[in-house]
């Protein structure tokens, strides 16, 4: 990717692009780079890495926080056109909390490093406010994560999730296995095989190898709201 290219890119994935100096611009051009990930690699672990705000050109990634026996719980993903911003936490005082970032499918991405990003946000306001917005909207993320773990039943959980990942594909197959909705559900593989399993004996869904097909959506759609 040519400078000029890069630039195209960076008006189009930035939201802010148009409110730098054309000095911004330049420094913003020259520092960022091209990133690409296979499947399943760690883009950011914890508190070891401050990689810096990832634009998403293509491919899905997922938040999750880890607990000293191993268990994740998914926070939230994000898809082509967003920016990871915990990925660059390093750079926002009042963020206590490690979390971990991987690449949920093969990802391609620009990443404008922690330096740049910080100076961006001290020299520019737009910048800055758009960093708040971001910041609450993955706050809003978690808050929704957390109050489904406390307080709704897994049935109605796992329902919502099947939902959700039909609705964002269209596809009524959902490539998964149960230990990967385990880890996007924050529950234990035991458990998520058990409810498809009366799931399927409902009718709502049918049990594949390495997928679930959804059979019912009607049924389904009011499991995720009941």
């Amino acid at each position: 990717m040519n400078k000029q290219e890069k630039q195209q890119e960076l008006s189009r994935l930035f939201p802010v692009w148009e409110q730098l100096t054309e000095a911004q611009r330049e420094r913003v051009a020259g520092a960022a780079v091209e990133a690409s990930y296979k499947k399943g690699d760690t883009i950011h672990n914890g508190s070891l890495d401050c990689v810096g705000l990832i634009l998403i050109r293509s491919g899905k990634v997922r938040v999750y926080l880890l607990s000293d026996e191993g268990k994740e719980v998914t926070l939230y993903r994000l898809k082509a056109g967003e920016m990871c911003i915990l990925s660059a936490s390093c750079v926002v005082t009042g963020i206590t909390f490690d979390v971990h970032i991987e690449a949920e499918t093969d990802l391609d991405a620009i990443v404008i490093d922690s330096k740049t990003y910080a100076d961006l946000r001290e020299e520019n306001i737009y910048v800055r406010c758009n960093c708040y917005e971001l910041l609450t909207d993955r706050f809003s993320d978690v808050m929704w994560a957390m109050q489904q773990i406390l307080f709704m039943s897994f049935d109605r959980r796992l329902a919502i999730f099947l939902w959700d990942e039909y609705a964002s594909s269209g596809d009524e197959v959902i490539h998964m296995t149960h230990e990967q909705v385990a880890k996007y559900t924050g529950s234990a593989r035991e458990v998520v095989t058990r409810m498809l399993k009366y799931f399927a004996e409902e009718g709502v869904v049918e049990l594949m190898r390495g997928g679930i097909r959804i059979l019912d959506k009607q049924k389904l759609r009011n499991l995720s709201q009941s």
